[in-house]
């Protein structure tokens, strides 16, 4: 447990500025618990110093690469969305519902791929992973610039959805595990916020190539070379530098790999087990909490996945020419970015992600709602309505993070994680084939379908948190049951600089349950799921 008084750097090794570890338990051991195991002739404790240090070194090498992965990923799959105004229905000959199948076939890949994700996650380096799909649907994007047809740019679209499948529960888990549950949901507003930038560059990278006259190549076969072979650069780059885990981490010293992985004990959560658990799946299926997380991601999916795909072609329904509508994407992508990053710092700020996502839905209702009912010929304020839209963005990283911070054990992350993905999937598939081309230019049916999906996910993220109280109060009881104390601190949701600066009176309130004597009695770093561990608690 963290002391309280506020360290001095001349003080780095004094006891009341020290992290002092829990005992490590036998049973079900976690790869973090074996890595401790052996270094516990070492000083486990460390300095607030220390881990701010270990923090910045780990923000500055992974952050980066989820940054640049989610990024390629986003591009890549967007590509679609930005090449629609340059002709490629005529120039591939598409008909009717084809481009809408283009996009959602994607979704159907990654949808079909989600329990394999999941499994490679659990059994395979998470570094070498990542790298590799990146590898892998960058060389599809590439290869896509060869087809011409209806037939080939569906297949090719298939094996891009299945190896982008690995991307986001891949960052998920990595998030899980290098940092505490208190700083999860700003990384994960992070990585998520590279949407927007692909927005912005992958509009001035379409309106660039959208100039170039070719007699050999379309100009969407042009996008999609230039994006895939950039993709494939990149893989390189994620291969040589991420680490599969903090233990593995070749830049991090023996003790601060001690400090990367003690730090993270009091999430309750584990790191990495690479142990496959199928008591963990059978309770992931079982758990309300599960399919509260799918039925909302859903409804969120729906939207996003209509708006992503159509969004250029609505733009230029305003009545735009189709280089307009690229470049005024790029506000749309800035938009996007600045509201990812304030929700997950208010949600950060404030405890309180359910609220947060009901405040953030209340702009794009308004936005649907003057996107329905303003006259065609009021261009500026339709396109107002349009930015505000834009805002649903910051849903999804939030339910990613919520969802990720109340799992525990190896396996049932994995799991709830692949459960979210095939919800946004189902909900990417269905949201565009609610859009055609032959709705033009109002675009009605998708936008009313928005707002009723709008609703649902405010009135969820209301909702969910009662739930997770009630959880709350049955470990509380649990715990009493057995002896310990029913009142616990969620150390890991208290910020260090909170801790340090002797901000403790939440501490001082309750009793803080100190860290277990005995082998026996840690559940921190055990492969123990968020249900079986009592000493879990659930964020609102």
């Amino acid at each position: 447990m963290a002391a309280p008084e506020k360290p001095s750097p001349t003080q780095g090794t004094a006891a009341a500025d020290e992290i002092t570890p829990a005992p490590i338990m036998n049973g079900p051991a976690d790869k973090a618990t074996v890595f401790l195991k052996a270094h516990a002739q070492n000083d486990t404790s460390f300095t607030y110093e220390e881990e701010r240090h270990v923090r910045r070194r780990i923000d500055t090498r992974i952050l980066p690469l989820l940054l640049g992965a989610y990024f390629f990923q986003q591009l890549d799959k967007s590509s679609l969305s930005y090449v629609s105004i340059f002709g490629i229905t005529e120039d591939a000959k598409l008909v009717g519902q084809q481009y809408s199948w283009l996009g959602s076939i994607l979704y159907i890949a990654q949808l079909v791929m989600q329990p394999l994700a999941a499994f490679i996650l659990v059994k395979f380096p998470n570094g070498k992973v990542i790298a590799t799909a990146i590898l892998l649907w960058g060389s599809s994007q590439a290869i896509m610039a060869a087809c011409t047809n209806f037939q080939s740019l569906l297949g090719l679209r298939l094996l891009l959805g299945s190896f982008e499948a690995m991307i986001a529960p891949s960052c998920i888990a990595v998030t899980q595990m290098w940092w505490r549950r208190s700083e999860q949901t700003l990384r994960t507003s992070y990585w998520n916020a590279m949407n927007g930038i692909t927005a912005i560059v992958g509009s001035l990278f379409t309106y660039g190539l959208g100039h170039i006259e070719s007699d050999v190549m379309f100009k969407y076969q042009i996008i999609f070379l230039f994006c895939g072979l950039l993709t494939v650069v990149y893989a390189v780059v994620v291969l040589t530098f991420m680490p599969d885990s903090p233990m593995e981490a070749k830049y991090l010293t023996d003790r601060e790999k001690v400090i990367a992985v003690e730090r993270l004990r009091a999430n309750q959560m584990g790191v990495s087990s690479g142990k496959w658990r199928w008591d963990h799946v059978w309770e992931s299926l079982m758990d309300l909490k599960t399919w509260c997380w799918f039925v909302i991601i859903i409804a969120i999916s729906i939207v996003s996945g209509g708006i992503g795909t159509f969004g250029s072609l609505i733009v230029k329904s305003f009545g735009y020419t189709k280089f307009e509508a690229i470049l005024f994407n790029i506000p749309f992508g800035a938009i996007q970015f600045i509201v990812i990053i304030a929700s997950g710092w208010v949600a950060t700020r404030f405890k309180h992600k359910g609220l947060t996502i009901a405040g953030v839905c209340v702009l794009p209702i308004v936005g649907t709602i003057i996107m329905l009912t303003v006259p065609r010929e009021q261009k500026g304020v339709l396109l107002f309505g349009y930015y505000l839209v834009s805002c649903m963005a910051a849903i999804t990283p939030l339910i990613y993070a919520w969802q990720a911070q109340n799992t525990g054990g190896d396996t049932k992350k994995k799991c709830t994680s692949g459960m979210v993905f095939i919800g946004m999937c189902t909900g990417n598939i269905i949201g565009p084939l609610l859009y055609s081309v032959d709705h033009a230019p109002l675009y009605r049916p998708g936008l009313i379908s928005n707002l009723i999906m709008l609703v649902l996910v405010a009135a969820l993220a209301i909702l969910i948190p009662f739930y997770l109280m009630f959880l709350n109060r049955r470990h509380a009881k649990r715990r009493g049951a057995l002896g310990k104390n029913a009142v616990l601190v969620d150390e890991s949701m208290i910020s260090q600089g909170h801790i340090a600066t002797g901000k403790t009176a939440d501490l001082e309130e309750a009793d803080t349950n100190p860290k277990p004597k005995t082998l026996e009695d840690d559940n921190a770093l055990r492969d123990m799921t968020d249900v079986k561990n009592e000493d879990f608690i659930y964020v609102y």
